[in-house]
């Protein structure tokens, strides 16, 4: 097997361990950039091509599907290959998925970009992760995971507000938020091939020996410590499919604002909010932060359905900050605990245990809504999301109160 190095990079000894680091930051951030692209388009599609809220919720939602497979089959293949030679194809997978956005036409094309885009934005989140950790160092892990977490909440927050933007004042709404896209991601593959350096000290060379068998699990042993960071994973990332699919819609049909920048700008607060989070409470008990976060929950789902029934932008303003704060907190706590309850021989299948809680968080809720809102208002869809939230929020309380071991130091 290959083995990752922290100290040395060979060839590459001489690059500076700062512009390596920010280079490989900024992979991460541009590519979950494409994961809240579509959101203030999704109103312009939907009326162009006519869809259902159900087949919007399936669009955003398919990203999932990408999403699993980069973890289920592709996971490891950055320890396997090297992560610079994981992390151009993935760049490459999701240059073409913009092309697919900008080029293709109908829905089904909508569902393949998507698909495509998930899958590069999985393997790159993965490999981006593990690369900044040994370009860090194994001593400063907590730094390392607090760049990789907070800039890929910025990249999230950076896509929605642009393409909002592109579509509101350009125009060619589809085309140029996928143009813009592109150009930042072919800039990053450039950085990545000429200066990122590679931290594996002998990846393997042939197909051959690469494997590609899924690892997720859980030991019995910490089933019930699992439970808690599980559901406030699920819970986190609920919050955020919640606003990265529907938003545009709510703001639409319910606070009725059309304005695309606007919808693009509400997401940005949220991932604004989420990244200042997890790099401003990096000191703070992950424990604490986990069960902060499910207390949380109950207002700031709350506050999202008052701003829908009383039709207020300024409540729903203040509902992504609590929503933001929310996520941020129960995403980085919730990850830590994890690390620190998991076997280190088993470390790996735990964590990506963990990682499909909160891909299925993401998406689920989202079609759920989409489903319930096709033959309710959006506000009963609302309300039974926040109705879930809450008896999650509730469970996950419980079971980090008796079984989650204290203290667990971030």
């Amino acid at each position: 097997m290959p083995q990752a190095v922290s100290s040395a990079y060979g060839r590459d000894r001489a690059v500076n361990r700062t512009v390596a680091v920010s280079i490989v930051a900024a992979m991460i951030g541009v590519m979950f950039a494409g994961s809240t692209l579509l959101t203030p388009l999704y109103v312009i599609y939907q009326q162009q091509l006519g869809f259902s809220q159900i087949a919007l919720t399936l669009i955003y939602a398919v990203y999932v599907v990408g999403n699993l497979a980069a973890l289920l089959v592709f996971g490891r293949l950055s320890d396997e290959i090297g992560r610079r030679r994981a992390a151009l194809p993935s760049l490459a997978v999701a240059a073409i998925g913009a092309l697919v956005f900008m080029f293709g036409r109908g829905t089904a094309a909508l569902y393949w970009a998507r698909m495509l885009s998930g899958l590069g934005i999985g393997v790159a989140a993965g490999t981006g992760t593990a690369w900044l950790a040994e370009l860090v160092g194994s001593k400063d892990k907590t730094r390392a995971t607090a760049i990789a977490t907070s800039t890929n909440f910025l990249g999230i927050a950076l896509g929605s507000l642009v393409a909002g933007a592109l579509a509101q004042y350009t125009d060619l709404p589809l085309v140029w938020p996928f143009v813009v896209y592109l150009v930042a991601v072919l800039a990053v593959a450039a950085l990545v091939w000429t200066a990122a350096p590679e931290t594996m000290a002998s990846p393997v060379r042939g197909l051959r020996d690469i494997s590609v068998r899924p690892r997720i699990g859980v030991p019995r042993e910490i089933r019930a410590e699992f439970v808690a960071p599980a559901v406030t994973g699920f819970g986190a990332m609920a919050l955020v499919g919640f606003y990265a699919a529907l938003a545009p819609s709510i703001l639409a049909h319910n606070l009725h604002v059309t304005d695309h920048a606007a919808a693009g700008a509400l997401v940005f607060e949220l991932g604004l909010a989420v990244s200042i989070v997890i790099w401003t409470t990096q000191a703070l008990d992950s424990r604490r932060a986990m069960l902060g976060a499910l207390v949380l929950m109950i207002p700031a789902v709350a506050l999202v359905v008052a701003a829908q029934t009383l039709a207020s932008m300024a409540i729903m303003i203040v509902a992504t900050a609590m929503c933001g704060l929310t996520a941020g907190l129960g995403y980085r706590g919730s990850l830590q605990v994890v690390n620190q309850i998991a076997p280190a021989e088993r470390r790996a299948e735990v964590v990506s245990s963990y990682f499909v809680c909160g891909f299925s968080g993401n998406a689920l809720p989202v079609i759920g809504i989409g489903v319930i809102a096709t033959f309710v208002s959006p506000i009963w869809a609302s309300l039974v999301f926040a109705g879930m939230i809450v008896v999650f929020a509730i469970v996950a309380f419980v079971f980090g109160l008796k079984y989650t071991r204290a203290p667990a130091k971030g």
